[in-house]
C-alpha cells in the first residue's frame, strides 16, 4: 500500500539491493545512497538558519547603543520587536530541520535493519550457528541506531555549524578586526588537541564494538549457564574501554571550556582597553562577548559532529565487515 503521509515508514526500495550487491564502502557513500535528495533539501533549511543567525548580534549592539548612547525608547522597542521576530523565525526553521533530520535518520536505520535481516535470512540453517546469531542480533538491534542517527545530520549539521562560524567571524571582522583576531586565536589550540583526543576515543570505540559482539556470541553459547571466565574478562575489558572513553571525552570538554572562558576574559580586557581609549563602544564589546557564545555553540556542535562522524565511520566499517561475512557464509552455504 502506498504511504501518503511523510511520518509513515517510507516504501523500502534499497535494502534488497544493499543485501544483494553489498553496502557502499564509506559512510558518506551510504549517506548519499540512502538520502541524497533529502540531504539537499535539509541543507537549504540550514542555509536559512545561517542567514538568520548572525542578525541578533547586530540587533543586540544597536539596542544597547540606542538605550545607553541615544536614550531612544521608541527605537529600542522597534528593534526589540524585530529581534523577537528574527529569533522566532529562526527557531521555527531549526525545529523543522531537526524533525526532518530525525525522519532521514530513522529511514536509514530501517534500511540497515532490513538489509541485515534479508542477508541473515538467506544464510542456510546448518551455518546459522551461535556466532552468526550473536552478530545478527547486534546488526539488527543495536548498531543501526548510531549509524542512522548520524545520517540524519550528516550534511545539514556540517553546513549549519560551519556557516554560522563563518558568518559570525565575518561580522566580527567587519565591526572590529583586532577583537575578531583575538576571538579567532582563542580556538587555535583546539585544532590540535581535539583531533588527537578523538582519534584515541575512536580506537577504543571500535575495540568495544568487537568485544560486545564476542560477548553476544558468548551469551548464546552459554545457554543459561553462568558466565565463563572468558565472559568475565570481556566484561572487564568493556569496563576499561568505557571508562577510558569517558575520561577522554570529559577531558576534551574541560579543555574546550577552559579555552573559551579564558578567551572571554581576554576579550573583555582588550575590549575594555579600547573603550577606555575611545576606540570602541560598549555595544561592540557586549556584541563580541555575545558573539563568543554564538561561536562556542556551533564550534562545540562542529566538534561533536566530527566526533560522531569519526565514531560512526568506524561503526559503519564494522557493520559493512559483518555484512560481508554474512554474504561469504551465504555463498559457502549455496556451494555446499
Amino acid at each position: 500500500m502506498k504511504n501518503s503521509r511523510w511520518w509513515t515508514p517510507p516504501r523500502d526500495t534499497l535494502s534488497h539491493s544493499l543485501a544483494r550487491r553489498g553496502m557502499p564502502a564509506t559512510l558518506f557513500g551510504f549517506v548519499g545512497r540512502v538520502s541524497a535528495w533529502n540531504q539537499f533539501w535539509i541543507a537549504l533549511l540550514a542555509v536559512a538558519v545561517i542567514v538568520l543567525n548572525t542578525a541578533p548580534l547586530e540587533m543586540q549592539r544597536r539596542i544597547l547603543n540606542a538605550a545607553v548612547l541615544e536614550h531612544d525608547a521608541a527605537r529600542v522597542g522597534v528593534l526589540a520587536l524585530i529581534y523577537a521576530g528574527i529569533v522566532v523565525t529562526e527557531g521555527g526553521i531549526k525545529l523543522l530541520m531537526n524533525v526532518y533530520g530525525g525522519w532521514i535518520g530513522e529511514k536509514a536505520v530501517r534500511v540497515l535493519r532490513l538489509a541485515a535481516s534479508k542477508l541473515a535470512d538467506n544464510i542456510p540453517a546448518h551455518r546459522h550457528d551461535a556466532k552468526i546469531q550473536g552478530v545478527e542480533i547486534s546488526l539488527i538491534l543495536a548498531e543501526p541506531e548510531a549509524i542512522g542517527g548520524f545520517v540524519g545530520l550528516a550534511i545539514s549539521e556540517l553546513v549549519l555549524q560551519i556557516g554560522i562560524l563563518v558568518s559570525v567571524f565575518t561580522y566580527m571582522f567587519f565591526v572590529h578586526p583586532l577583537l575578531a583576531l583575538v576571538c579567532l586565536a582563542i580556538f587555535a589550540p583546539q585544532f590540535v588537541f581535539v583531533p588527537l583526543m578523538q582519534a584515541a576515543i575512536n580506537r577504543r570505540v571500535q575495540t568495544r564494538i568487537n568485544v560486545l559482539r564476542q560477548t553476544s556470541v558468548g551469551v548464546l553459547l552459554a545457554q543459561g549457564h553462568d558466565a565463563s571466565g572468558e565472559q568475565r574478562a570481556r566484561f572487564a575489558e568493556i569496563f576499561v574501554l568505557n571508562l577510558g572513553i569517558v575520561k577522554l571525552r570529559f577531558s576534551m570538554k574541560f579543555l574546550m571550556n577552559f579555552t573559551h572562558n579564558a578567551g572571554k576574559v581576554l576579550v573583555l580586557c582588550v575590549g575594555g582597553w579600547y573603550v577606555i581609549n575611545g576606540q570602541s563602544d560598549i555595544g561592540t564589546v557586549v556584541a563580541f562577548v555575545s558573539g563568543l557564545g554564538n561561536i562556542r555553540d556551533p564550534w562545540t556542535d562542529l566538534v561533536n559532529w566530527y566526533q560522531d562522524m569519526t565514531l560512526t565511520s568506524a561503526k559503519y566499517r564494522t557493520f559493512v565487515g559483518a555484512m560481508q561475512q554474512f554474504a561469504a557464509v551465504e555463498k559457502l552455504g549455496a556451494v555446499a
